[in-house]
């Protein structure tokens, strides 16, 4: 099973998020639970670097099954707002793939 946290800031804003596990819906190469969850995960990522020109700290496992993702210090008002929106689609994204799927992915935000 896929398991993914969203770690909040006292404010209620998105600190970091982590993927860890597998999910295990289908044979190797065939698994579209864990297609699904690593394109919205790295899609995120690219558009926070892309749209908002920052880079967030990432830790990933060569093998997969770990990905840790943290928004930097010290970004301006507008950079930050634009990383949270962008987080925020994530996590949407990521509990409509558990709507549907709950045996294979499990969302903590």
């Amino acid at each position: 099973m896929i398991h993914i946290t969203f770690d909040r800031n006292e404010d209620g804003t998105i600190d970091s998020f982590t993927m860890t596990g597998h999910a295990d819906s289908g044979p190797h190469g065939q698994d579209l639970v864990c297609a699904g969850a690593s394109a919205v995960s790295f899609g995120t990522v690219n558009a926070v670097a892309e749209i908002c020109g920052t880079e967030m700290e990432v830790e990933m496992n060569d093998n997969g099954g770990f990905l840790r993702c943290r928004v930097p210090d010290k970004l301006d008002r507008d950079t930050y707002e634009k990383v949270q929106l962008l987080l925020e689609g994530m996590l949407v994204s990521m509990k409509t793939m558990e709507d549907q799927y709950s045996r294979f992915i499990c969302i903590e935000s």
